[in-house]
């Protein structure tokens, strides 16, 4: 079986090609932003074989924090660009691969439930708008394709995903991520640990591997669903802050709070009924072994969390 991954360099991807690596039988090709440039529909013409089976699409530009505030107009060409290339070069180059697109929990309104019928309804939150409605409109170009081609796909929503192997590049982290590095420098360097929000915004978290193990299930398993993929258990920032400082050795009661500044929703547990239906059996890593798991990844790593 011939497969593809774009993104592969990613967080993601880079956990879901080393589970493919694993699997015999399987010849994997990866893109990434050094050998692919997916703005440009020309670049994709060197893949056109061989012909593939599966098709994993995670490439996104975007980062996390308050990134997507300050580049709204970037994130909707360089976005749009990508998922229309990608979906144009299934199309006219592999329409007989099965395509499986990650989506984002992003897109849904806070207001509705987060379920897979609201995935397309109302409005996505303010701040985070313009990168939601990208990963909108890439379900949309799933089901349009399908619709009058036939196309195969698999659309799948994660919510905020964890572990060790997180990207160390310089770019802004997720809060768990964050979290974990603010504690250890506090710890090691004296500075303030200083959180943004009050500390009652509530977050889901997915062990990366759980995913990975729950995305190629439902890959050969199922076609053109729309999927969400979490844990079922969300808690307030400032219980993952005191789990953590527990661990690393730090005061709690030395944490800071800034009310001022950006916190993006208030809470995002997605719904996860239609997962248990079609995987009676699904299981998480539970919260506190992965987060020690990701804290002794991070403590490892000490040169590069504390410059």
């Amino acid at each position: 079986m011939n497969v593809l991954v774009t993104g592969a360099t990613g967080f993601l991807g880079t956990a879901l090609t080393a589970a493919l690596g694993q699997q015999s039988g399987l010849n994997v090709t990866v893109i990434h932003s050094r050998n692919c440039d997916l703005t440009d529909f020309s670049a994709l013409t060197g893949f056109r074989h061989p012909r593939y089976d599966l098709i994993f699409h995670l490439a996104a530009w975007t980062q996390a924090g308050d990134f997507c505030l300050h580049h709204a107009g970037e994130q909707w060409i360089i976005n749009q660009r990508i998922n229309t290339n990608v979906l144009a070069w299934w199309h006219d180059c592999q329409p007989g691969a099965k395509l499986v697109a990650i989506g984002t929990s992003c897109s849904y309104d806070e207001r509705l439930p987060l379920s897979e019928p609201n995935y397309l309804a109302g409005e996505p939150t303010p701040s985070l708008f313009t990168y939601a409605m990208t990963k909108r409109m890439l379900y949309s170009g799933l089901l349009a394709l399908e619709k009058q081609y036939g196309h195969r796909y698999l659309h799948v929503v994660p919510n905020t995903l964890y572990g060790p192997g997180y990207h160390v590049d310089g770019r802004q982290m997720h809060f768990v991520f964050d979290l974990i590095r603010k504690v250890l420098r506090g710890k090691h360097r004296g500075e303030p640990v200083v959180l943004w929000g009050d500390g009652f915004q509530r977050r889901e978290l997915v062990y990366v591997d759980d995913f990975v193990k729950i995305l190629m299930r439902l890959a050969q398993g199922y076609d053109n669903e729309h999927v969400n993929v979490a844990s079922g258990q969300d808690l307030t920032i400032r219980e993952f802050a005191q789990h953590i400082c527990e661990r690393i050795g730090y005061d709690f009661g030395r944490v800071q709070f800034d009310t001022a500044r950006y916190v993006g929703v208030r809470s995002k547990c997605l719904v996860i009924d239609k997962l248990r239906r079609l995987l009676p059996d699904v299981g998480f890593t539970p919260l506190a072994e992965g987060l020690d798991q990701t804290i002794a990844w991070m403590q490892s790593r000490l040169d590069i969390f504390l410059k």
